[in-house]
């Protein structure tokens, strides 16, 4: 099986558990991991046939510009099952979701999920 990465896709979204993070906003990053078949793509330069990250980027533009959500496992489990769903050529799909500057008392640099799907 091949395996294409794209890493830390940014985006600004007003989600979070707190009522201040979902009137403020944060900054988010994105990793995403597909499996699957993809050589057939290079007969044709078929972008149809490999992982387009590009419908990745819309996706998941979707999600963070739509309703807030309270948890970042909420974000991850909705972009994961569109690619998913969108995607019949990805046999295994694991996607990660970084939450940049959690509001916690003590500096970190993110929270992160990571969630794993296969047919």
């Amino acid at each position: 099986m091949d395996t294409i990465t794209i890493k830390a896709l940014k985006f600004y979204g007003k989600h979070g558990y707190y009522d201040h993070e979902r009137e403020k906003g944060n900054q988010f990053e994105l990793d995403v991991t597909a499996k699957g078949y993809f050589k057939e793509s290079v007969k044709h330069d078929d972008l149809n046939k490999t992982f387009d990250y590009q419908q990745v980027e819309m996706i998941a533009g979707r999600v963070f510009s739509g309703p807030p959500e309270k948890l970042i496992e909420t974000l991850c489990l909705r972009i994961g099952e569109r690619i998913f769903e969108q995607m019949p050529l990805v046999k295994q799909l694991k996607v990660g979701l970084r939450k940049m500057n959690p509001p916690i008392e003590t500096q970190a640099e993110y929270a992160e999920i990571i969630m794993k799907w296969k047919r």
